[in-house]
Formats: C-alpha cells, structure tokens, sequence
C-alpha cells in the first residue's frame, strides 16, 4: 500500500511537471488572398510546434473574411527558397488557386478539386517553385518584423 502511494505521488509529480515540457503548437494566419471575384478566401496558416520542429501549412478555402472553412492543404516543412520558408498562393481565375512552393520535408496532401459554396474549385501545385523575393525565416516571424 506505501509503495503504490508512492508510485502515485511520483507520477503526478512527474506528470505536472512534464506538462511545462510539452510544446505548445502556435496556428496563425500569415496569408490571406480573395478570388477575383471576391466571393472565397484562401487563408494559409502557419503552425509552430516549437525549436525541434519545422514549420506546418494548412490552406482553406473560406468564406470571403472568414477564419474557418474546407482544409484543401497540409504542408510540411515547405520553403520558398534556401531561407525562406513558406509557401506562395493565388488564384488564377475564380475557379483554380495555384499553390508554389521550392520544397516539402515531406509529401505535401492536397485535394485536386473541391466543391465549396457551390464553387468548383481546383488547387494546381507547382513544387520546385524558388520565390528569391521571400525573406528568410517563417512567414509570421516576417509579417511581425516588417
């Protein structure tokens, strides 16, 4: 009985502290552009998960001035260039977004095509894309220290 007292005192002890030791996952919006018709946004969100771990990417496609909507992209580790990481958008019509990034640390996933609020919309991705304008460093760390 003393000794599983013991082993509960510990853990919690153990577990308490360790919660200081877990990283806390940053989500900020760091991009943000309308269809030409001004109907969607595609809002991109930069995720730091902290000194160990590089940059996250999500793209949505939202309501035009909306932070939620349809997840059409996750990236991770993606740069712009041998500084710069990031990822670049735009929409090429009111109807295709075009994604340009130079690389991944791993296979980004991206929906081909998406139906959201009755717009069909398609996503092309253009890898091996070098923006050498993209200041180094992450892309929220950037729009902080304009």
């Amino acid at each position: 009985m003393i000794v599983s007292r013991y082993y509960a005192s510990f853990m919690l002890v153990f577990l308490i502290g360790c919660v200081g030791c877990w990283p806390l996952i940053t989500r900020n919006e760091v991009s943000r552009i309308s269809s030409p018709d001004n109907n969607l946004d595609a809002v991109l969100f930069e995720n730091n998960g902290g000194a160990t771990t590089s940059f996250g990417y999500e793209i949505i496609l939202a309501p035009k001035g909306r932070r939620t909507g349809t997840q059409v992209g996750k990236l991770y580790g993606a740069v712009r260039n041998g500084h710069a990481y990031g990822l670049n958008m735009k929409w090429s019509s009111n109807e295709e977004i075009v994604i340009e990034y130079l690389s991944t640390e791993q296979s980004p996933i991206i929906q081909k095509e998406v139906v959201f609020e009755g717009h069909h919309i398609r996503i092309v991705v253009h890898a091996g894309v070098t923006d050498p304008s993209a200041p180094g460093g992450g892309m929220l760390y950037n729009l902080r220290h304009k």
